[in-house]
């Protein structure tokens, strides 16, 4: 592949390289990258809301350097990867007179350029998407066991990066249904399945947790045309900044002249309908669309090579674009440039300020899976992210971090206005509050399973409550409550309650042991509600997340 590269091209790749290695050491982390990093301290074959893919980016990097780069270095090599297999996808050989034009596109794509030295999910995705595109390419040419395994090895790859990779690979296989056909195609799919299975079974003995949570229990909110479906159709510009027009119109005028242009056709397309219709019923965040980026550079460039205006109104929106970003870029690194506090300001500050608090206690930040890794991996200290039923479940609920924080003396972080406050002001000009607890219990892992479904007019229920833990818990020191949840999952109203446990049952629940009991429903100010939770509070906190939504009937 090398041989094929012009010097010019070669002059570039190294540009992008150098500012993006140079944007990854001096930029600091986002939440999402610090979340992702606390996935890398212990590392799994799943998480609760990924596969581990990012996990691994982050623990490799972390090998070769420190600091920030210490977490982005991969996906500064990947983010290479994605142009190079992205640049020898492209036939036509006209390629070589307009390098820059390649680079511009690639560049003016908002998304497209930061995940050149962030890592997030959506980084091996846009790699392991073009790879694979790149090898299927070589595969229509001649279908052989070579490119038959690589396939299989790229789809596993793809799955293991973000679930929702399985659109592209579906789409690849609408687009050529005479795959069901080809014995190779099914290699490809058994050696991607062999690959992929100890993901599936971290899922199995997890119970499903990832599916779980976002096909069923991620919280939505009732259908608003302006925020879902029309901030859907912004995002499609958002996604290709200022180029949109160049993109779009290419999309447009393209001819599926070949297979591989009928794959990435398929694959634009296709996601982008697929997004739509699931813009009726939540919100798409607009990296969720990221994918589409990897056939649009493709389709886009091979037609302005072809088409001499559409090519001058990509190099000058290009250019327009690319000032603009990297404008933004240093930014990030250098705060008075950009307008409103962002996610890369003052995280470093806000953790010592915190940690000199602290005093090398443990912090517990209330609801945040975002603080939490942000204060660790700045400090160097001990965090845990406690999670109530106004909250969601994260990586925190599953993992080890709880057993690092219980009986210990901690440092309490909420938003919440404590006694005894210590108070601290985020980069963005948020307030929290602190406590210094002592002899932290936490026990967000015990389970209470309700009967379902549950009657509207039942005055108890039947409830078993599991004890996870390889030690005795007291239920007498223990306080419940009931959250009262809309059709959207969303908290309406919670209710302190009660458990009733017969006369020949001890309050004490031991290692391993599940307690059946029956829980008082307290009367719900509304009776509109569809679902309701149990939760779990010990140290006198708010209640936990340690029940699922059950259903109310009738």
């Amino acid at each position: 592949m090398k041989k094929k590269w012009p010097k010019q091209f070669f002059y570039f790749l190294v540009a992008l390289s150098l500012i993006n290695l140079l944007q990854a050491s001096f930029t600091q982390l986002i939440f999402d990258e610090a979340y992702y990093w606390h996935f890398a301290q212990d590392m799994a074959w799943g998480y609760f809301d990924h596969p581990p893919m990012v996990a691994a980016l982050v623990k490799i990097s972390s090998y070769l350097f420190s600091g920030e780069l210490g977490v982005r270095f991969l996906s500064c090599l990947f983010a290479i990867g994605t142009v190079i297999f992205l640049w020898d996808s492209v036939s036509n050989s006209d390629k070589n007179q307009y390098i820059p034009h390649f680079f511009l596109l690639i560049f003016a794509m908002p998304l497209l350029n930061a995940y050149g030295f962030l890592t997030l999910p959506d980084t091996p995705l846009l790699f392991f998407t073009a790879f694979f595109l790149w090898t299927y390419k070589k595969y229509l040419r001649g279908p052989n066991i070579k490119w038959s395994l690589l396939l299989g090895l790229l789809m596993a790859a793809l799955m293991y990066s973000k679930y929702h990779a399985f659109l592209v690979i579906f789409f690849v296989f609408l687009s050529n249904l005479s795959l069901i056909k080809d014995k190779y195609a099914w290699l490809a799919l058994g050696i991607a399945m062999i690959c992929y299975s100890p993901h599936l079974y971290w899922l199995w003995e997890n119970n499903w947790v990832s599916i779980e949570y976002h096909l069923f229990d991620r919280p939505n909110r009732a259908y608003e045309f302006m925020d879902f479906t029309l901030g859907y159709l912004l995002n499609l510009i958002l996604i290709f900044g200022l180029i949109f027009p160049v993109v779009y119109y290419s999309i447009y005028r393209q001819k599926s002249d070949s297979k591989f242009k009928r794959t990435l056709l398929f694959i634009f397309l296709g996601i982008l309908a697929f997004f739509f219709v699931s813009s009726f019923n939540r919100r798409v965040q607009t990296q969720w669309i990221i994918i589409v980026c990897i056939p649009a550079v493709l389709l886009t460039y091979d037609f302005v090579l072809r088409h001499a205006t559409s090519r001058k109104w990509l190099y000058k929106l290009g250019m327009a674009s690319a000032a603009i970003l990297l404008f933004a870029r240093i930014g990030l690194i250098y705060e008075p440039l950009f307008p409103v506090a962002y996610e890369t300001h003052g995280n470093k500050e806000w953790a010592q300020t915190v940690a000199e608090v602290a005093q090398e206690r443990p912090v517990v930040f209330i609801n945040s899976y975002r603080n939490a890794p942000m204060y660790a991996f700045y400090s160097g200290g001990t965090s845990f992210s406690l999670n109530n039923m106004m909250y969601r479940k994260n990586q925190y609920s599953i993992d080890t971090s709880e057993e690092k924080v219980r009986g210990k003396d901690v440092l309490l972080v909420s938003k919440k206005k404590q006694e005894e406050e210590f108070e601290f002001t985020t980069a963005r000009g948020g307030r929290q509050t602190g406590i210094i607890m002592k002899n932290f219990r936490s026990l967000r892992k015990l389970e209470a399973i309700l009967s379902t479904p549950v009657p509207r007019e039942a005055d108890t229920l039947a409830l078993e409550v599991i004890n996870p833990y390889p030690f005795s818990v007291n239920v007498d020191e223990l306080s419940f409550g009931m959250a009262y949840l809309n059709a959207y999952k969303q908290v309406m109203e919670t209710h302190s309650t009660e458990v009733l446990i017969n006369e020949s049952e001890l309050p004490i629940l031991r290692a391993g042991d599940t307690l059946k009991c029956r829980v008082l429903v307290p009367n719900p100010r509304r009776q509109t509600h569809s679902y309701i939770r149990i939760g779990i509070a010990e140290n006198t906190l708010f209640w936990g997340l340690n029940g699922k939504p059950t259903r109310i009937t009738p």
